[in-house]
């Protein structure tokens, strides 16, 4: 392994990105529930669907919660909920010991002050009219509002779930986003709630696929989803493995019901912890209590498979390149590189992971999982 990286690193680019992710060192993170309240019902929500909402802590909770992380050794936190955006003196206090990159539904702004690099993955599930009916109640324009909020903002990154059968609206979303002057990142619907036809993820993502590509095509500085990211996450296989618990990577260690899959020899992220919003219990994984692993999209949880199967990708320069670039991104987007420098890079991460889009179709060549 270590003349093929030798090899590899030959390339300066590639040689680069390598030595910004090992300058900035591991990174040792859970996630949290920083509050069990929110102020919209998003139809398709996997915290309200596995009751989730049923756990509470007080300040003095939340204080020794970080305490015992900070001895832990943890030193980077996703911030869910409930709506992180009700409970920003909370979010300050995580801001002041760890990294923390914070999800919100995007509907109150969390203000920049004491928060200025603050990575926000501001919610949207599709244009207008579709996030309207699955965020807004068939009322509540969120997205105009969310917007607005988060207009020319740095520290934004729009974190758009896409609906199996709503590609059509993803290049208007994405034009509205870029026009806003912020970054896209995308997720893929699981259709929790049972609305079927083109929401239900059973379907697959065939057509999202190829209009994602597309959009980083149209948009190679503004897109921080690869190539490799979106199609390990629609056709969810990784070298011949099926996506499902049991090669999820992103497990609390704690969690007994976790004990069998910990011992299979799969890998795993060994400090990883999903926090309730009591801040003391934690649960099977990010996304679930007992939810079918097979509903789950969650990119996340993908980016976190491809990370944790290194050795894997080592079999050719291009292997490398697909692993590495999702390494770099993470590490961008969770700030843990410099994010005005690391952007700069998107044009020549994008050209590396496969040609242009020869037609509105599909690629001319797009990068092949290896079984």
């Amino acid at each position: 392994m270590g003349a093929k990286l030798k090899e590899y690193l030959s390339d300066p680019f590639l040689a680069d990105l390598y030595r910004e992710i090992r300058r900035a060192g591991p990174v040792r993170s859970i996630s949290v529930d920083v509050t069990h309240a929110c102020n919209i019902r998003c139809r398709g929500c996997y915290f309200f669907s596995e009751k989730m909402d049923q756990f509470a802590g007080s300040e003095e909770d939340f204080d020794r919660f970080i305490a015992r992380e900070k001895s832990r050794g943890t030193n980077y936190v996703t911030v869910v909920g409930g709506e992180p955006s009700l409970v920003v003196d909370r979010i300050r206090k995580l801001y002041r010991h760890f990294r923390v990159n914070v999800v919100t539904n995007g509907l109150s702004r969390i203000p920049d002050s004491g928060l200025e690099n603050l990575p926000v993955a501001v919610s949207v599930w599709g244009d207008s009219e579709t996030d309207r009916s699955l965020r807004g109640n068939g009322r509540s324009d969120l997205f105009k509002r969310a917007l607005e909020n988060y207009r020319d903002d740095p520290r934004v990154f729009w974190y758009y779930t896409v609906g199996s059968g709503r590609a059509e609206e993803i290049e208007g979303v994405v034009g509205r986003c870029v026009e806003n002057g912020n970054y896209v990142f995308f997720n893929y619907y699981s259709d929790l709630s049972g609305l079927g036809g083109e929401f239900d993820h059973r379907r697959g993502f065939a057509d999202v696929e190829q209009e994602i590509d597309r959009m980083i095509d149209l948009y190679p500085d503004r897109i921080l989803t690869t190539r490799y990211l979106n199609r390990v996450v629609c056709m969810g296989e990784l070298y011949g493995e099926r996506w499902g618990y049991s090669v999820c990577t992103n497990l609390s260690v704690d969690d007994p019901a976790n004990r069998e899959r910990l011992k299979s020899g799969k890998p795993f992220n060994s400090h990883f912890r999903a926090y309730n919003a009591d801040f003391t219990s934690t649960r099977r994984c990010c996304t679930g209590i007992g939810r079918d692993c097979g509903s789950c999209y969650d990119v996340w949880e993908r980016i976190s498979w491809i990370l944790l199967n290194a050795r894997r990708h080592m079999g050719s320069r291009q292997e490398f390149t697909n692993w590495l670039t999702t390494m770099y991104l993470f590490y961008l987007m969770t700030r843990f590189v410099d994010f005005d420098s690391g952007v700069r890079r998107l044009p020549e991460i994008h050209e590396r992971l496969g040609s242009p889009v020869g037609s509105a179709t599909g690629l001319t060549e797009r990068p092949e999982l290896v079984s």
